[in-house]
């Protein structure tokens, strides 16, 4: 029984992605697909691999923590260690993301805040100059 195998164009169609971005992920030895000539050919494990890739670069996640989290799995503990670093890693990146965001949401009420004193700035001098 052979595994179903993907071309790097399904791979781009199915995950959003350029094949440069696939390229380089190989590269960076994230993905391993066979090789045919100048063809490439992406096994389940890759598909599931570039699920987790990108998922960890949403979070905030550098490419060098996800190959490092990737590498982990066939340590032998039945992911027992990939699964802690993980969990791990992510509690950093959910830190951050959470500061990141209270300053977004203090930086966004600043702005109102400024924008409301404009307008009534405005407001307050158009009402006197149709006075006059």
């Amino acid at each position: 029984m052979t595994d179903t195998l993907y071309t790097i164009g399904q791979m781009c169609d199915e995950f959003e992605v350029t094949p440069r971005t696939l390229r380089f992920y190989e590269a960076k030895e994230l993905l391993s697909p066979i090789r045919e000539g100048q063809k490439r050919l992406f096994t389940k494990r890759d598909r599931a691999r570039l699920k987790l890739i990108l998922r960890g670069k949403r979070f905030g996640f550098s490419l060098e923590e996800i190959r490092q989290l990737l590498n982990l799995y066939h340590i032998g503990d039945q992911q027992v260690t990939q699964l802690a670093r993980t969990h791990e890693v992510a509690q950093k990146h959910l830190g951050a993301m959470i500061a990141k965001r209270d300053e977004l949401t203090l930086a966004i009420s600043d702005l109102q805040d400024q924008l409301k004193w404009v307008e009534d700035v405005l407001a307050n001098r158009q009402s006197k100059a149709a006075a006059e």
